[in-house]
């Protein structure tokens, strides 16, 4: 049995683009490499929770996820 250690970082920055402030959060595991990023013009529970449903369904759920010095 192979055994892997599947760990996500999360980070979230406000960006600009054209003059306007956009919210960017960003998705990488353990190896570096990006597996979901995403845009919106406003920091919302809803635009959030569909960036982690995305990411999940397509990379499938990590073991242990870290947010700004946070883990669970």
């Amino acid at each position: 049995m192979k055994l892997r250690n599947w760990k996500w970082y999360l980070d979230e920055v406000f960006v600009k683009i054209i003059k306007d402030r956009h919210y960017l959060c960003g998705a990488v595991d353990h190896e570096g490499e990006v597996l979901e990023s995403c845009v919106t013009k406003k920091r919302h529970k809803k635009a959030a929770l569909k960036f982690m449903k995305k990411a999940v369904r397509r990379h499938g759920s990590a073991n242990e996820t870290v947010t700004d010095r946070f883990r669970s």
